[in-house]
């Protein structure tokens, strides 16, 4: 089944579909028509991949301990490191509300240097790995270049090739006007020094890195952690370097398993595909989901708007939280039917579900069958 068949990821599943065509409509991924991500009523809202926080929670609670990464979850509304590794997008407002609340609780000013030696593009799933792939360090850039999308929405990777100096650089308007940003993009700058040392000697330092951050009381600190002088109040977040080094190959073995851009299409959705509130609420939704906590409250507030907003706007869009919420818990719920031996009850507990016949009962509404039900007769399918 083709993902522009399901072109409302908030639509009920037929019931008059045989088994298998249940289970492949409520996993397979939701593709609109591509549009800006936009709305007209509530403004703007951007999203980026769980994976750009890939390895904080647990950096956070080694070293600030349970309370501060429970502060932080918190404020976030989510459980981050129980989807870190999951191909799902935060809010860009998520995201920073999580990393301002470590830094607050924390009482670490400068968070975003401390995480800078954690970070890695290599952690940012498989787009991550796509980019690292690629033959040069020329090659790899125009990767990420050219596949930002299956990353966040909202911003963007340049290179600048002047005087035989090449500037790399990256732009998240979505993030910069929210609080915590100066650690995100200190964070930024390490994720792009860490794709160039992919290729480069150990030895090697870059010219300068740019912050598009104020200049802070003390210089020194940023230009210790990233061992190269520091430029403050620039444009974007940058890395400068000599041109020549884009040609130098990767360093690492070869990898175990190649990744195509058709590879990441199967795994992200495109965030660009975006287009209408109930598209990136369901993606909000889905990793409540994740995290076995969905609330409409949480939603409304990691998009930055009120509920009665949220209901308002799905209500134009001819949907409602209840119907996206249920259609996200099924396909979570046919994931773990086919593909674990987890008991009913314990799936049920692990979706939010008060009780066992709750769960059911939602289901049945869903697929057209009960769990269990559902359960035996793919089994024999598959069997047979």
């Amino acid at each position: 089944m083709r993902d522009n068949d399901y072109k409302n990821s908030a639509s009920s599943v037929e019931l008059s579909l045989p088994v298998y065509r249940i289970a492949m409509a409520l996993n397979c991924h939701f593709a609109p028509t591509p549009k800006k991500l936009s709305y007209t009523r509530s403004g703007s809202i951007s999203v980026v991949s769980v994976t750009a926080l890939a390895g904080v929670s647990g950096f956070v609670r080694n070293a600030f301990g349970e309370n501060v990464l429970s502060r932080a979850n918190e404020a976030a509304m989510l459980d981050i490191e129980a989807i870190e590794d999951q191909d799902c997008f935060i809010p860009h407002v998520t995201l920073s509300a999580f990393i301002d609340a470590t830094a607050r609780h924390s009482g670490e000013e400068t968070l975003g240097l401390l995480l800078a030696p954690h970070l890695s593009i290599a952690s940012k799933g498989c787009w991550g790995q796509y980019i690292i792939q690629a033959s040069t360090l020329g090659a790899a850039i125009k990767r990420g270049i050219a596949t930002i999308g299956f990353h966040s929405a909202g911003d963007s990777w340049t290179l600048v090739n002047h005087n035989r100096i090449a500037r790399l650089g990256f732009a998240s308007p979505p993030a910069k006007g929210n609080k915590g940003y100066s650690h995100v993009a200190c964070g930024t700058a390490a994720i792009m020094l860490s794709l160039c040392r992919a290729f480069l000697p150990d030895r090697w330092r870059p010219r300068h890195v740019g912050l598009d951050i104020p200049r802070p009381r003390r210089v020194t600190e940023f230009e210790d952690t990233f061992q190269c002088p520091v430029v403050f109040d620039a444009p974007d977040v940058a890395i400068s370097f000599e041109a020549k080094l884009l040609d130098a190959r990767h360093k690492g073995p070869p990898p175990r398993r190649l990744i195509t851009p058709a590879d990441l299409a199967r795994a992200r959705l495109e965030c660009a595909r975006l287009d209408r509130l109930s598209d990136i609420l369901t993606q909000q939704v889905w990793s409540q989901v994740l995290t076995g906590t969905l609330s409409i409250e949480s939603a409304a507030c990691s998009l930055d708007i009120s509920v009665r907003t949220l209901q308002r706007e799905l209500k134009r869009e001819g949907t409602d939280f209840r119907t996206i919420a249920n259609t996200m818990r099924a396909k979570r719920a046919v994931e773990l039917l086919l593909e674990t031996d987890t008991s009913v009850t314990d799936i049920s507990a692990s979706l939010g579900y008060s009780d066992l016949p709750h769960f059911v009962r939602a289901f049945r509404n869903a697929t057209g069958m009960r769990p269990k039900e559902f359960r035996d007769i793919n089994s024999l399918a598959v069997s047979s």
